[in-house]
């Protein structure tokens, strides 16, 4: 499983509070910034013309395909980046990937492609009543009801949002087992992380589910 991630890590001041520090992606190594959009200015999108919840309620994950195949030049490249991610997103509870939280970014020869992934957090622990994703259109145009009407998530219905992308049978099916992986990594991560035994626990129960419940079927 590799996904562009931001380059980050933890820290601490002398008096034990934790300090958080991150690379910006948008900064040249000369100190100039790259253009980045996110995926809400790029369909026009604000809180005068669609509500204050603009970043939610307009779009689904097949529009913001879209949106990567009318900007984005090698678009067939960030589409599987895309594809992946929201695969990540839905395997560790990301309920968070609001538009907002997709961004083009400029590229040293002057196009756009996909901005590392950012603001991936597990929200479900925090908030339980968070949904499984962000943007309440969900996966489909048409609403995920009449793909999933029972509300269930699995590898069939992330094959069909694949096949909807444009994305070859076979190079779904490869990512998707993919992620249905063991992953030893995930398991040390969880238990090294700074949250409570109770929520490593759910954390780890959650990713499980989602992986060999769901996905796998």
């Amino acid at each position: 499983m590799e996904l562009k991630l931001l380059q980050m890590v933890f820290a601490f001041f002398m008096n034990g509070e934790m300090a958080f520090v991150t690379k910006r992606f948008d900064v040249a190594n000369d100190g100039s910034k790259y253009r980045k959009e996110d995926f809400a200015s790029l369909a026009v999108l604000t809180s005068e013309n669609k509500g204050k919840d603009f970043k939610y309620d307009v779009l689904s994950y097949e529009d913001v395909a879209e949106l990567v195949k009318k900007y984005v030049p090698a678009s067939r490249v960030e589409l599987l980046r895309f594809f992946d991610l929201m695969l990540f997103n839905f395997l560790f509870s990301n309920g968070d990937a609001h538009l907002k939280n997709f961004s083009l970014l400029e590229t040293s020869d002057g196009d756009f492609k996909l901005a590392p992934a950012y603001d991936l957090i597990n929200t479900i622990i925090h908030l339980p009543s968070d949904p499984i994703f962000a943007l309440r259109k969900g996966l489909f145009k048409q609403g995920d009801k009449t793909v999933c009407p029972m509300g269930i998530y699995t590898g069939e219905t992330f094959s069909e949002f694949g096949n909807r992308l444009g994305l070859p049978k076979n190079m779904v099916k490869r990512e998707i087992d993919k992620f249905c992986a063991d992953y030893t990594q995930a398991e040390e991560l969880i238990t090294n992380s700074y949250l409570s035994d109770e929520l490593k626990e759910l954390y780890r129960t959650m990713y499980q589910t989602r992986r060999n419940t769901y996905l796998k079927s």
